[in-house]
């Protein structure tokens, strides 16, 4: 089953799922920039569902403004199913006092959150989102991976890893695969595309992980164009059954709704781009069928 914020689902009730995305998000990185708006939250959701999405995974980590007792009110009103997080971002994120109050308690902390509920919102989380550095796992990557790999193996959940600018790919899967355990195919490796080296991600494919191609960015837009064909190059590889799409929306400006992208602009012209380039059989599966394996879990078995 596939934990949403209003309970578990069928993966393949998912519907058309936008895999990484954000509601709710904000960071002392952008400040102004924070998504806290439920109605803006609602009319992009909308937004979303009028172009015949069915459900988001939001990749917003503990400490970064899920709000997660308003993602089930949102849910509702669209009825556009959400999956939340629990899990902790890069340090710079953060104010130093919180990496430090949670020391030996960070995996707790998770498989609280996936089991009992985040805070006092009833709400669980449906995934452990986590982050590397600039290719390179640094201390507090480790740190953070390791509560991961400790509560995946409690609960069964997919860890997804932000890779800074793309990068640092198989060193993560090294230390979530082969030093901490965790399955391979319970890893969702974010940002590929931001760094396209086409090497890398058949390795990481290769290794049995799950690739998340998101966007568009302003940030990293040199490099949205050449996603087509890192799709169609895993999918030749034999590969199409590991792929996932979104749109990481981390910003007001990003929005439909403000002016931007945001959410619908996956399905309105991400999509008819990529069948053009792979077919829409492939994509298809891409946004119905690869997501509920990516996210589904055995829990509490």
């Amino acid at each position: 089953m596939v934990r949403t914020v209003l309970g578990d689902l069928p993966p393949q009730d998912l519907g058309v799922c936008d895999a990484h995305d954000h509601v709710f998000f904000g960071s002392p990185r952008l400040p102004g920039q924070e998504l806290r708006d439920a109605s803006a939250a609602r009319a992009e959701l909308a937004a979303f569902r009028a172009e015949g999405g069915g459900s988001v995974v939001q990749w917003t980590p503990y400490g970064l403004g899920r709000r997660a007792a308003d993602l089930p009110l949102v849910a509702r009103d669209t009825g556009v199913h959400i999956v939340a997080a629990t899990g902790l971002h890069q340090a710079v994120h953060y104010s130093p006092e919180l990496p430090r109050r949670l020391r030996g308690k960070l995996a707790a902390l998770f498989v609280s959150e996936l089991t009992s509920g985040i805070g006092t919102s009833g709400v669980r989380a449906g995934l452990i989102k986590v982050a590397g550095g600039f290719h390179a796992v640094d201390a507090h990557a480790r740190w953070t991976m390791t509560a991961a790999a400790e509560a995946h193996h409690a609960t069964g959940a997919p860890i997804a890893v932000h890779l800074e600018l793309g990068t640092g790919a198989l060193d993560v899967l090294d230390l979530l695969c082969g030093e901490l355990g965790v399955p391979p195919h319970r890893v969702i490796l974010g940002h590929l595309n931001r760094s396209p080296d086409l090497v890398v991600q058949r390795e990481a494919a290769e290794a049995g992980a799950f690739l998340a191609f998101d966007g568009p960015s302003r940030a990293h837009h040199a490099t949205d164009w050449r996603m087509p064909d890192a799709v169609r190059a895993l999918a030749e590889a034999g590969f199409g059954d590991r792929l996932l799409l979104g749109g990481d929306t981390t910003t007001a400006a990003a929005r439909s709704v403000d002016g931007g992208p945001g959410m619908p602009y996956l399905l309105r012209r991400v999509r008819p781009r990529l069948e053009h380039a792979v077919g829409k059989d492939l994509v298809d599966r891409i946004l119905t069928g690869n997501p509920g394996r990516a996210f589904a879990v055995a829990w509490g078995s």
